[in-house]
C-alpha cells in the first residue's frame, strides 16, 4: 500500500505540469495555429519565474506566496515569448512548425547565456518548495485524504482548478465556441463577423499562459526547483504535444493521458520499491525510456483515428475562399 501511495503521490507532480502545456498547445491549435514551440515556452516561463522566486527568497516570503508570485510572472513570460509565433503565423503567415522550431532553440542558449553569466552555471535554483504536509479537516479522510491532502505539492490543487476553468471556457462560453470555430472553418467564422486573427492571437496567448505556468510548475513540482538551461524540460514540450493529440484536443482526455504518461515515468524512476520490476535486474535506463516508446505506440495507433482541427496550420487570408 505504501508503494501505492508513493506512487500516485509521485505522478501527480508530473502530470500537471504535461496536462497544462497540452491544454495550452490545444488551445493553440483549435484556434488555427500549430504550437511546436511549447518546449521553448516552458522553459522560458520556469526561467523567468524561477528567477523571480530566487530573488524573492532572501526577502523571507512564505513559499507558497513565493511559488503564487513566480507562476503569475511565468503566465507573462510565457505569453510575452508566445507572441512571436503569433505574429509570424498570424500577420507574416510563415510556417509554423519552423518558428517554433526556432524558438524551442533560442530559449536554451539565452538561459544559458544569462547563467553563465551571472552565476557562473548552467542553471538557476531557488531552494524553495512549495510542500504541504497536511490539508485541515479533509486529511481525515480515508485513502484519500492519505493519497492526495498530505505531503503534496500545492501545484496539484493550482493545476485541478486550471484545468476546470479551461474546460468551462473551451465548452461553456461565447469565446469558446467562436475559438474552435477559427480553427474548422476560419472562412465561415470570418463571414460572420468573428475577427479570426484577434482569435489566434488569443488561442496562442492562452497557450503561451499555460506553457509558461506548467514549466515554471515542471522546475517545482520534477526538477527540484531547479530551471537549467542545459537539460531544458526534458522533452516534456513535445511530451505534452503527444499527450494533447492522444486526448483528442479534449480537455478531460488530456488530463488522463497526461496521468497515463505521468505513471509511467515514475514508475520507470521507482524501480527499487517495486519488487517484481526490480527481480527482473534491468538496467533502469530501459525504463527511463518508458514513456517516450508508450508516446511512439499510442500515436502509431491512434493518429489514424485523430481528428485534429481542419484548418490547423493554415494562414487566414480573408481574400480566399
Amino acid at each position: 500500500m505504501r508503494t501505492f501511495y508513493f506512487l500516485i503521490q509521485g505522478t501527480l507532480p508530473v502530470a500537471v505540469p504535461l496536462m497544462l502545456v497540452a491544454l495550452g498547445g490545444m488551445f493553440s491549435e483549435t484556434s488555427g495555429v500549430i504550437n511546436i514551440g511549447l518546449e521553448g515556452i516552458m522553459l522560458f516561463g520556469s526561467f523567468v519565474g524561477c528567477l523571480v522566486m530566487y530573488f524573492l527568497n532572501d526577502v523571507g516570503a512564505d513559499p507558497q506566496m513565493l511559488l503564487l508570485m513566480g507562476m503569475l510572472i511565468a503566465a507573462v513570460a510565457g505569453a510575452v515569448f508566445s507572441m512571436l509565433l503569433a505574429f509570424a503565423a498570424v500577420n507574416m503567415k510563415a510556417d509554423q512548425t519552423i518558428v517554433g522550431t526556432a524558438m524551442n532553440m533560442l530559449v536554451p542558449a539565452i538561459v544559458l547565456l544569462y547563467c553563465k553569466i551571472k552565476f557562473n552555471s548552467d542553471s538557476v535554483t531557488t531552494h524553495v518548495e512549495p510542500y504541504i504536509t497536511e490539508v485541515p479537516y479533509v486529511s481525515k479522510i480515508p485513502v484519500i485524504g492519505d493519497l492526495f491532502f498530505k505531503d503534496t505539492y500545492i501545484t496539484i490543487y493550482i493545476g485541478a482548478l486550471l484545468l476546470a476553468i479551461m474546460t468551462i471556457v473551451f465548452y461553456k462560453t461565447r469565446f469558446g465556441l467562436r475559438l474552435r470555430a477559427c480553427g474548422e472553418h476560419p472562412h465561415a467564422a470570418d463571414s460572420v463577423g468573428i475577427h479570426v486573427s484577434r482569435m489566434r492571437y488569443a488561442g496562442v496567448g492562452i497557450s503561451g499562459v499555460l506553457g509558461g505556468i506548467g514549466g515554471l510548475f515542471y522546475s517545482v513540482g520534477v526538477a527540484d526547483s531547479n530551471c537549467n538551461g542545459h537539460s531544458g524540460v526534458a522533452g516534456f514540450g513535445f511530451l505534452a504535444l503527444a499527450v494533447m493529440i492522444f486526448g483528442q484536443w479534449k480537455p478531460l482526455r488530456i488530463a488522463w493521458a497526461s496521468l497515463f504518461f505521468a505513471f509511467l515515468r515514475k514508475v520507470a524512476y521507482s524501480i527499487p520499491l517495486i519488487p517484481f520490476l526490480d527481480a527482473l535486474n534491468i538496467n533502469q535506463a530501459f525504463y527511463k525510456m518508458l514513456p517516450y516508446i508508450a508516446t511512439m505506440v499510442v500515436l502509431a495507433f491512434t493518429s489514424k483515428k485523430s481528428r485534429a482541427p481542419k484548418a490547423e496550420g493554415i494562414p487566414f487570408d480573408k481574400g480566399k475562399r
